[in-house]
């Protein structure tokens, strides 16, 4: 199915997201960034080719691993910065960090760092929808890993029930921390055949080919839109650094180089560039502009952060409750 969006700006978005996530590892070990980030580099395709056919007035949901959907849902980069930095400018006053980012202002409603723990929101939000006959639609974006929790059935069974205006989106990157998927799920385990069991239709895709993800996804949320009920897609992909950190962690021992080079030889970034460069879609002039304008806007966004003041201790105790 065709999808939204020019090819060449769907890159630039996946770019430019990569470039934001090495520049936080890069300056990581300076210790000015006191909580712990979980980063997308190499998923970057899921969340770009998703969000781009979502309207600014859908709902997403994310997890702890949330940089990638939160600036392809439109986030505001130095708001962020400032949240991974602790201040006051970020967009939860500072008191959020990377595992709990919400946003209010692009409907990016919240990353939940317990695993499982944003199914409950997520379809909550979209039955409220549902209930006040509004138009918005919600995405909610989930590793393989939490379709082993309990509240991942409850969660489908309930949207499936309910007819409800959801899309879920499983990002499966085959490792759960360390834990790879043979010591977590038997082997004939089939997430899209979980969710039709329940009456939800699904399809799975290559994570790492925008152009398949944003077809697919167009699809979907077309669908949802339009009334047909819930929809699940699953994206095989893989994340290039540690679970948790900057770093690569292959000496760790829970997978081989071997695995790691075969995934970043698809890696969704240069694979659509060298489709771009190959059909004459986009020049070397234009990439290294590119690459010009993402590297002055990071800069930028962490000169806005450096200046940017800590929340005021008697801040502490606001925003608890809603007013």
């Amino acid at each position: 199915m065709p999808f939204k969006g020019d090819l060449k700006d769907l890159f630039f978005q996946t770019l430019r997201i990569r470039r934001i996530e090495e520049a936080i590892a890069d300056r990581y070990v300076d210790q000015e960034m006191r909580c712990p980030v979980h980063l997308s580099i190499g998923q970057e395709g899921v969340a770009v080719g998703v969000c781009s056919q979502l309207l600014k007035s859908d709902y997403i949901m994310s997890t702890h691993r949330a940089h990638a959907h939160y600036f392809a849902k439109g986030g505001d980069l130095k708001q962020m910065i400032a949240e991974l930095h602790g201040k006051k400018t970020g967009c939860c006053g500072g008191k959020g960090g990377s595992m709990h980012l919400v946003d209010p202002q692009v409907n990016f409603m919240g990353s939940t760092p317990i695993v499982g723990g944003s199914f409950p929101i997520a379809v909550g939000m979209a039955l409220a929808t549902q209930m006040k006959n509004e138009d918005p639609i919600t995405v909610i974006f989930f590793g393989e890993a939490m379709t082993e929790e309990g509240v991942f059935s409850e969660a489908i069974n309930f949207a499936a029930l309910k007819n409800l205006p959801i899309l879920f989106l499983c990002e499966s990157n085959f490792y759960s921390v360390y834990s790879p998927m043979e010591v977590r799920q038997p082997k004939e385990r089939n997430i899209p055949k979980i969710a039709e069991a329940h009456g939800i239709p699904s399809k799975h895709g290559d994570g790492n080919d925008l152009q398949e993800v944003a077809s697919m996804s167009c699809e979907a949320i077309n669908d949802v839109r339009t009334k047909k009920g819930p929809r699940l897609l699953e994206f095989k992909t893989y994340r290039f650094r540690e679970h948790c950190g900057p770093n690569y962690d292959v000496n760790l021992g829970y997978r081989s180089q071997e695995e790691v080079d075969s995934w970043m030889a698809k890696c969704p970034v240069l694979r659509l560039q060298n489709s771009l460069l190959s059909d004459n879609s986009l020049s070397k002039d234009e990439l290294i502009e590119m690459e010009q304008k993402i590297q002055q806007e990071i800069d930028e966004a962490f000169e806005f952060s450096k200046e940017s003041p800590f929340p005021q201790e008697q801040e502490l105790l606001s925003h608890i409750y809603a007013e």
